[in-house]
C-alpha cells in the first residue's frame, strides 16, 4: 500500500464557486464519497487552514489541504453493459461543446456506491472520454426520470451553479399524488436533513431547516389521485416528495414518504416505480448563456399507467 502525503491545492479560476464535496470527489475518483463526507466532518480536511461544511463553495486561490490517504494499487473497474450504454446513449436531449442534458432513466442514480456499480456521471464519461471535466450541474433522486444537466468544464460549471442559485433555472416536474387535488397548492415549508443510525437519508419539515417553497398544479385528476405539475422554487433534497407528502397529498409510489395502502393499490393496477419524471428545465439568459428550454417527454411506463388508471376530469 502507498501513502500519500498531504497535499496543498490552489484553488484555480475553474474550481469557483464549486461545493468542496464535490471538488475533491472530481479530484479523487478512487476514494469513495463517504470517506470524502468523513474527511470534511472530522476537518481532516482544511481550506485555508480552517474548517468548512460540505457545501462550502470555493473562492479562486483558496488553500484546500487534502490529508494523507493509503490507496491500493488501481482497481480493474468492470466495463459497463453495452445495454446500459446504449441505453444512457439514446437518452441525450441536448448538446453542444460546453452542456450536455439527458433525459435520465427511472432506476438509473447518478453516482455509483451504495449497491450501485455504475453512476450516470461514470457512464457518460465512458460515453464522452473526451470530456475529461464532465461533471454533474445538479442531481435527481434514483427513482426519478427525466432532465438532467452534465457540464463539460468547470467554469460553466460554476456559470450553471450561478443560475442555479439564483433560481434562473427553473424545474417543472410532472408527479401523480393520492387524493383529489383541485386548486393550486403551494407549500413553504423548511426542510431539514437527518441521517439514520441505518446510513439512510431522510428529510422532513422543521423549523430550523433550510426554507423551501414547491407549487403543485393539478393537471388531470383519476378516481383517487392527481396527476400534477410541480414547479420547485428552491432546490432541497427530497423536497417535492417531503412537500407533497406534508400536504396528505404524497407521490404515488414513493417509498420513503409515501402512503403504503396507495402504493399497494397502484402496484396492482401496474404502477412499478415512484411517479415523478423531471419534465422541463428553462432558463433565463444572462451576459453569456442563451436561454435554453429542455424537455424530457413522460416515460412510456408512466404514460402507459395514466392512459389505464380510472376514469378522468380534466382542469
Amino acid at each position: 500500500m502507498e501513502k500519500r502525503k498531504a497535499e496543498h491545492i490552489r484553488a484555480g479560476r475553474g474550481a469557483a464557486g464549486r461545493r468542496i464535496d464535490n471538488y475533491l470527489a472530481g479530484m479523487l475518483r478512487d476514494i469513495p464519497r463517504s470517506r470524502i463526507y468523513r474527511m470534511l466532518r472530522t476537518g481532516e480536511v482544511r481550506v485555508n487552514g480552517g474548517r468548512v461544511r460540505q457545501d462550502y463553495r470555493l473562492q479562486e486561490n483558496d488553500d484546500v489541504r487534502v490529508p494523507p490517504l493509503f490507496q491500493g494499487p488501481p482497481r480493474v473497474q468492470a466495463a459497463p453493459p453495452a445495454s446500459l450504454l446504449n441505453r444512457l446513449r439514446k437518452a441525450v436531449l441536448y448538446e453542444d461543446e460546453r452542456l450536455l442534458a439527458i433525459n435520465k432513466p427511472a432506476g438509473c442514480a447518478v453516482h455509483a456506491g451504495s449497491g450501485e456499480q455504475f453512476g450516470v456521471i461514470a457512464l457518460m464519461r465512458a460515453l464522452r472520454p473526451d470530456c475529461r471535466d464532465l461533471e454533474l450541474a445538479h442531481r435527481l433522486d434514483k427513482a426519478t426520470s427525466g432532465c438532467l444537466l452534465l457540464a463539460k468544464d468547470q467554469l460553466y460549471l460554476r456559470e450553471l451553479h450561478e443560475l442555479l442559485r439564483h433560481n434562473r433555472i427553473h424545474k417543472h416536474y410532472l408527479a401523480l399524488v393520492y387524493g383529489k387535488l383541485r386548486k393550486k397548492l403551494e407549500i413553504s415549508l423548511p426542510l431539514r436533513k437527518n441521517e439514520l443510525r441505518s446510513g439512510e437519508r431522510m428529510v422532513m419539515v422543521d423549523a430550523t431547516g433550510k426554507p423551501a417553497t414547491t407549487v403543485f398544479h393539478p393537471v388531470r385528476i383519476l378516481r383517487d389521485a392527481t396527476l400534477v405539475q410541480v414547479q420547485i422554487v428552491t432546490g432541497r433534497t427530497h423536497q417535492i416528495r417531503v412537500h407533497a407528502a406534508s400536504s396528505g397529498h404524497p407521490v404515488a409510489g414513493d417509498p420513503k414518504y409515501g402512503d403504503r395502502a396507495f402504493n399497494r393499490r397502484l402496484r396492482q393496477a401496474g404502477l412499478r416505480r415512484m411517479f415523478l419524471h423531471a419534465e422541463r428545465l428553462v432558463w433565463q439568459p444572462n451576459a453569456t448563456l442563451p436561454p435554453l428550454s429542455l424537455h424530457a417527454p413522460l416515460p412510456d411506463d408512466l404514460q402507459h399507467f395514466l392512459d389505464h388508471y380510472g376514469t378522468t376530469e380534466r382542469d
